[in-house]
């Protein structure tokens, strides 16, 4: 046996080298104390008590109350959530629609839900640093908060929060950004996330993708639909190129942790780029990258100003996603870029755009998407025509969600119940 072990040993070096087998021994040295001490569990992004059934749901009879606890009718509103990370889109896309209720004259509270912890101080510096314009108070979903009117679940995770902890609020929203069970391979994530749709609440879909997604996989109610937006105060053409001269290269997004996101095929496309034109700079922000096999200039995380800038210099973007559709897409062809993007049924229901590029998620077919974006013969006018084709502000999808919200708690219907708000 030890013979046997041993000549497995050897042809592994052999076959593999030295670098190679040592990082294999670690990794499963690594899971298995992983196992031994039970470091899955840490993952799980609730407390025990926090995990709701819809099977079990009894929220008590609150009659027809009416809604608008505070001065003049007006709403007292919770929002829960996770903490953000620093430039956090999904937070971001929330934030501004809690902007939009209180300029409204509603009273809005964030509630973050830390599972660890009742002590989210931290936390709020953090949203009062990346989002110094949002003025709601901020406090733990899991301390008692007074009366409110109105909670909103924003993910998954904060509705079990809600059906757990928060049942005697008279009106129950969840604004769904996305289908978060497609975050998780079939198991008992994937069943949780799901189950939320069934809780009872009055879900806003942002998108028909999410809609759509929600009616097929679970068949629960859509209560309305809101329409992505796009930040063009921000993300706009500028007259000429921030570097002043004529566009050139490529862009990419990198979000190593998240696999919807689709940074190795991301990386592989655009090393087969980079090595048939080398004369386009590869930019790439969010995660810092490193060890490509071609030249990028990593730009980390970059603010809203100095990524339209980069939008500006550049030619096409490669943006990846295989949930719903990416709201950076929206922002680059707001700012004369051409995005191209893994093919994909679901994210086309909320991206109709003829500057949108799609291509099949493969690295060769991804690349050559972007060669023959950067090879249009008139580039400058393109960009002009792709940024005057961007419509919707995210100032009008939030005024959508806000009229839901208050018609809703006077007991009118929305404009559209279980459709596109605010289309025929």
């Amino acid at each position: 046996m030890a013979k046997q072990s041993l000549g497995r040993l050897v042809d592994q070096l052999r076959l593999h080298g030295t670098g190679s087998v040592a990082r294999r021994v670690c990794k499963r040295s690594i899971e298995r104390l992983a196992d031994r001490l039970q470091l899955g569990e840490l993952d799980f992004p609730l407390r025990d008590g926090d995990v709701a059934d819809s099977g079990m749901m009894a929220f008590p009879d609150l009659g027809a109350k009416e809604a608008g606890g505070g001065a003049g009718g007006k709403l007292n509103i919770g929002w829960v959530c996770a903490p953000p990370q620093q430039g956090s889109g999904g937070h971001t896309t929330l934030f501004r629609m809690i902007a939009a209720m209180m300029e409204q004259g509603h009273h809005c509270t964030i509630l973050l839900y830390d599972k660890n912890s009742d002590d989210v101080s931290h936390h709020e510096g953090v949203i009062r640093n990346g989002w110094p314009w949002l003025g709601a108070d901020v406090l733990s979903a899991t301390a008692p908060t007074g009366f409110l009117d109105v909670v909103i679940a924003s993910s998954w995770q904060s509705a079990h929060v809600v059906a757990s902890r928060m049942s005697a609020v008279p009106h129950k929203f969840y604004f769904i950004q996305d289908f978060e069970p497609y975050f998780y391979p079939r198991g008992a994530l994937y069943a949780l996330a799901e189950d939320t749709y069934r809780f009872g609440f009055k879900n806003i879909a942002l998108g028909d993708m999410v809609a759509g997604s929600i009616r097929s996989e679970c068949g629960a109610p859509i209560h309305a639909t809101v329409p992505f937006g796009c930040d063009n105060h921000i993300y706009h053409a500028t007259p000429r190129p921030a570097n002043g001269g004529a566009r050139n290269g490529v862009v990419f997004y990198a979000k190593k942790s998240a696999d919807r996101r689709g940074y190795l095929l991301g990386k592989k496309a655009l090393e087969i780029f980079g090595r048939n034109n080398p004369g386009q700079v590869i930019h790439v922000y969010g995660d810092n990258v490193a060890g490509w096999d071609v030249p990028v200039v990593s730009h980390g995380n970059l603010p809203p100003g100095e990524l339209n800038d980069l939008y500006n210099t550049t030619v096409a973007s490669l943006v990846m996603s295989f949930t719903n559709i990416s709201l950076v897409a929206g922002e680059l062809i707001s700012a004369g870029n051409i995005p191209v993007m893994n093919d994909s049924a679901l994210a086309r229901l909320d991206l109709d755009s003829p500057h949108a590029v799609w291509a099949t998620a493969t690295p060769y077919h991804l690349a050559s998407a972007l060669e023959a974006a950067i090879a249009y013969p008139d580039i400058a006018a393109r960009a002009k025509a792709a940024a005057a084709s961007v419509q919707i502000s995210w100032q009008e999808s939030s005024e959508l969600l806000c009229r839901v919200i208050e018609d809703s708690c006077s007991m009118e219907d929305p404009p559209t119940v279980g459709g596109r708000v605010g289309q025929p």
